[in-house]
């Protein structure tokens, strides 16, 4: 049988649109044997997504995924093997989602200013989780009819450089790698071939970056080789991913499509044993 991995997923614990317990069972629809759950600045959808699994025979790789800037630039950041109990790690995600909320009612402000009504309660119903962000005002804006789509708030209103952009208030990158660390796991650069240069991936490999995503919707066949050599280059580990969201995003199709061996996984819980 042909198991396979995916190792990042959201639910509506951040921004995806299903809960971890429907998130699982679309997994296990799709073919999947190993999971991780990588919602935004939050791991409360871990302990939930374990418990359904289960009853399928499946393992969820706790994980989390985190924003990391510089004065120049935005990085995200995977974690896996996480100490979701860890109270320094969650009192940080804490606060990390406290200046989600911030950055989004300085958005709505802005959009207001722009003549859009849209207003923090109607934000706050597109989410049913505690990790506010971009997303949920883009479905917000549609949901109210200040959008024809999720894509066209976004390239409209919300995008880098777009009238409503707010810049993220996040910990910098090597904040975000010993934060991980520090609750037991391991960081991979996210999605790199999306917006980063060799001179960034390089910075955050100095930083001590434990591997990359190289599985992504984003990258081509040639990404995959390009960021595959520097892996090896580095002695970093690889990871890989659908970063399924559901929902207005309209990703479905990549479940299950966008995947990794569990012989990925295996390799990463080698490195955290070494």
């Amino acid at each position: 049988m042909d198991f396979k991995a995916d190792l990042h997923l959201h639910t509506t614990y951040s921004d995806g649109a299903y809960s971890p317990a429907e998130l699982v069972g679309k997994a296990h629809g799709a073919g999947l044997q190993t999971i991780a759950v990588t919602d935004h600045d939050s791991v409360g959808a871990v302990e939930e997504a374990m418990r359904h699994a289960s009853t399928f025979g499946m393992e969820v790789v706790p994980g989390v995924e985190l924003s990391a800037c510089t004065e120049t630039a935005e990085f995200h950041i995977l974690g896996y093997f996480v100490d979701v109990t860890n109270v320094e790690f969650l009192n940080a995600l804490g606060d990390l989602r406290e200046r989600r909320m911030r950055r989004v009612e300085r958005i709505v402000g802005k959009l207001n200013r722009l003549n859009i009504p849209l207003t923090m309660d109607e934000v706050m119903g597109s989410s049913s989780g505690d990790s506010l962000g971009r997303p949920h005002i883009a479905n917000a804006m549609v949901n109210q009819g200040h959008a024809d789509s999720y894509y066209q708030a976004f390239n409209k209103f919300l995008g880098d450089g777009r009238p409503a952009f707010e810049k993220k208030d996040c910990f910098s990158p090597r904040e975000t790698i010993r934060m991980i660390a520090a609750a037991g796991g391991l960081s991979f650069l996210a999605h790199p071939g999306v917006a980063l240069n060799d001179d960034c991936v390089k910075h955050l490999i100095d930083e001590g970056l434990d591997g990359i995503e190289v599985v992504h919707p984003s990258h081509s066949p040639e990404l995959v080789r390009y960021y595959r050599n520097i892996v090896s280059q580095y002695y970093l580990l690889e990871c890989g991913g659908s970063d399924f969201h559901g929902g207005m995003k309209n990703d479905e199709h990549l479940l299950g499509k966008i995947s990794i061996p569990l012989s990925t996984v295996d390799a990463m819980r080698r490195r955290l044993i070494s």
